[in-house]
């Protein structure tokens, strides 16, 4: 199922933009105000022309280039630091890797999330009919962000001093490629509740193939998203955690890490469309719970469960934590039995403050 068109959103949040651009004259403000603008052409863009992705396709000529195997063809294109996608093509599914670091980055990461999909949970590509995957890189000039336009993956080099290159973190990657594995399943709308469950959705799917690249299992790995992005001058270690939500950094530039790890620390606010960047600590941390208390590698049960939920026809676009809780009891119960996997479904939303209903 292909849900309506999502708005552009960034793999950094709108009020960590925000807070950079206020900070003053230097150059990661004046990329930080930039990449805001850009980001706002682009969602009214979509508002205005929802039919763009059809019409792009078929100028691009890849329109119905499906892979007939388990995975996607890839095909990346560099946009030479404009705004106008997507760019030049640079390597394709069976190209040798280029000079350009970038380009190989992004072509392995958008193989190791079809992998992901396929060898693991039986999927062929973000639709699961071998959509193509195509990537831009070197978008805009310092744009500070990564995104998923509803046909294609784009990836700024960053402002080079407070947040790096986009294309250096595979979670990175394999996040903004879940929101189209989102966008052609549940659906989910991207505004308050569902739009937190959307966002926590891509970071699950961003650490499962991170984890899987390195051959993590739950115990061992960092739960970080975005590690590395952010610079030498910020004290911080990633985007968000995980483990251990609103700690992944505190810097005087960017302000504290605003994400709750539980119903208690809920945010309401009307910007960053209700909080789904900083809400989505709640589902994450369940999913973190869940994992680590099942053990072993995180995409094999835990994984499963949140994979079946998401493309089991049963979640609605407009669902809230609890009514996704609700599912992936089902959900453990229906693989599992009512057992281990069930019970510690229960335990890590009971741990959140979300009621996961009938036990």
């Amino acid at each position: 199922m292909d849900h309506a068109l999502p708005a552009p959103c960034g793999i950094v949040p709108p009020h960590l933009l925000e807070r950079l651009a206020r900070s003053g004259g230097a150059a990661p403000a004046e990329a930080a105000r930039r990449t805001l603008e850009t980001d706002a052409r682009l969602r009214t863009a979509r508002r205005l022309d929802p039919a763009h992705r059809a019409r792009d396709a078929r100028d691009r000529g890849d329109g119905g280039d499906r892979e007939d195997g388990g995975t996607a063809r890839r095909t990346l294109y560099d946009a030479g630091n404009r705004t106008l996608l997507p760019g030049v093509r640079v390597r394709s599914e069976d190209g040798e890797p280029v000079a350009d670091a970038c380009v190989n980055r992004v072509h392995a990461g958008l193989g190791a999330t079809a992998e992901l999909l396929h060898e693991v949970y039986g999927r062929r590509s973000l639709d699961g009919a071998g959509l193509p995957l195509d990537a831009s890189v070197h978008f805009g000039e310092r744009y500070a962000n990564a995104f998923w336009d509803g046909r294609q993956l784009v990836l700024g080099d960053g402002d080079g001093e407070v947040l790096g290159d986009f294309t250096a973190a595979v979670d990175v990657i394999a996040h903004e490629l879940a929101h189209g594995l989102t966008q052609h399943s549940a659906g989910l709308a991207h505004f308050g509740q569902p739009g937190a469950l959307n966002e926590s959705v891509s970071d699950v799917v961003g650490s499962l193939v991170k984890q899987r690249v390195l051959g993590q299992g739950a115990e061992e790995a960092d739960w970080l998203v975005g590690a590395g992005l952010l610079g030498p001058r910020v004290p911080g270690a990633a985007l968000r955690s995980l483990r251990s939500p609103g700690t992944a950094y505190d810097d005087a530039l960017l302000g504290a890490d605003p994400q709750p790890a539980t119903m208690a620390g809920y945010v309401r606010t009307p910007g960053d469309n209700g909080g789904v960047h900083i809400n989505s600590g709640i589902p994450n941390h369940a999913f973190y719970l869940l994992a680590t208390r099942l053990g072993g590698p995180a995409w094999d049960r835990a994984g499963r469960i949140w994979f079946d939920v998401l493309t089991g026809g049963r979640l609605h676009r407009d669902a809230d934590f609890a009514a996704f809780a609700r599912l992936t009891a089902a959900a453990a119960a229906e693989r599992y039995g009512r057992g281990e996997e069930h019970d510690a479904v229960l335990k890590a939303w009971s741990q959140v403050g979300v009621d996961p209903g009938a036990r």
